[in-house]
């Protein structure tokens, strides 16, 4: 990758990402509510060692709402496993998930790994949260499969394991809390041939950069994307797919490398929440913004102003915010035993945005506030809120 590119990838990022915290940086308030999230949620039977969308497929689906739990009686101690916080998609998890700590009186860590090549790193922490004998973990998990021991090793210790966002194929998990990733490949792929339609295009090309293959989510927007193109009323070329680790500076080599493959024969550029941002400084340097339009599997505060500039075209919303605070209410009603029928699994539903309505989309179920710096800890007991900031990262 070229100087050129990477600077030019920084310099995305700290234009459109944030900046570093100042002291004034507002705090998460406890006073954050959210109305009830639109969700299926998914009972047996249904199929063992499946995807949350083989549960979609199989489970018995009640079309629901989830209402925010009441305050806990105690401060329950939980741990959550992240991949990384080096996207603007984690970071809206954690703003959802430290607002309901707050709000809740329990008390939480998030440790995230060091990015998608780093299944040992989160395995190991996996370890350790176990021997600490949290009251609960919420995982999401690096691999569909490979972090499936460990929940096992933490449920035979009497820990319940939950599920946020990646999905697991594991049975040993308490709930799984999530979206549909193949109806998220659905969807954007949908979204591109009825553009491609009002185009007045008969054939397009269209290239993949969906994020880490052995993620399940993205297992999960290719197979969506690949089911939605075999049914298009148009004939719909997958040129090329580019896996990678959702860091902004690897999505541009990726995306460089997609241009130099297949060029102006391209029409369509579809990418995860890191990935499509990190096409635009090549696809723009290549001549080719007015040719190849760019479309995201997924949607985060920065994304807005890429639609509204014309950057990006549009996004799918998996409403991460919304899946943490579901995923957070879920675990301290188990905690607390308020549960009287258990889900298997509860799918957000998702939501699509665009130039004809992100002036009117309702964020705050889905993003995090811009002024928000990311937020590792929290406990109602003897909360330093400048202690448990992160104040050196630049997203």
């Amino acid at each position: 990758m070229s100087q050129k590119y990477m600077y030019g990838a920084l310099l995305l990022c700290c234009l459109h990402g944030g900046v570093a915290a100042s002291a004034e940086t507002p705090q998460v308030s406890s006073t954050v509510k959210f109305e009830p999230v639109p969700v299926f949620s998914i009972f047996p039977p249904l199929k063992r060692s499946g995807s949350a969308d083989d549960a979609l497929s199989t489970g018995r689906v009640v079309d629901s709402t989830y209402v925010m739990a009441e305050p806990a009686s105690r401060p329950w101690r939980i741990a959550f496993l992240f991949p990384h916080v080096k996207d603007p998609y984690w970071v809206d998890c954690t703003y959802g998930l430290i607002s309901e700590a707050k709000r809740l009186g329990v008390a939480i860590d998030i440790f995230p790994a060091d990015g998608y090549d780093d299944l040992i790193g989160q395995l190991r922490k996996m370890d350790e949260v176990i021997a600490e004998k949290y009251d609960a973990i919420v995982i999401s998990p690096i691999s569909q499969t490979a972090n499936n021991p460990s929940i096992a090793k933490a449920r035979s210790r009497g820990i319940p394991v939950f599920q946020l966002a990646n999905d697991s194929t594991s049975d040993d998990l308490t709930i799984k809390i999530t979206s549909s990733l193949k109806g998220m490949g659905v969807d954007t792929m949908g979204w591109v041939i009825r553009d491609a339609q009002r185009r007045g295009l008969k054939a397009i090309n269209v290239a993949l950069l969906p994020g880490p293959a052995d993620a399940g989510w993205v297992m999960g927007e290719v197979a969506g994307a690949r089911a939605a193109a075999k049914k298009s009323p148009i004939k719909v070329n997958i040129a090329d797919i580019r896996y990678g680790d959702s860091d902004l500076v690897g999505q541009s080599q990726l995306a460089e490398q997609l241009l130099a493959a297949h060029g102006s024969k391209l029409d369509y550029i579809l990418g995860c929440t890191a990935c499509a941002p990190a096409a635009i400084l090549p696809v723009h340097d290549a001549g080719l913004k007015e040719k190849i339009r760019i479309v995201a599997f997924g949607l985060t505060r920065e994304m807005i102003g890429h639609i509204r500039r014309g950057e990006i075209y549009a996004a799918t919303d998996v409403k991460g915010v919304s899946q943490a605070r579901v995923a957070i209410n879920a675990t301290v009603n188990y905690l607390e035993g308020r549960i009287e029928s258990r889900p298997h699994t509860m799918l957000i539903k998702l939501g699509m945005v665009d130039r004809d309505n992100y002036a009117q989309y309702n964020y705050d179920v889905s993003t995090s506030p811009p002024a928000y710096r990311t937020v590792l800890s929290y406990d109602p007991t003897h909360y330093c809120p400048v202690k448990n900031r992160i104040d050196s990262i630049v997203y």
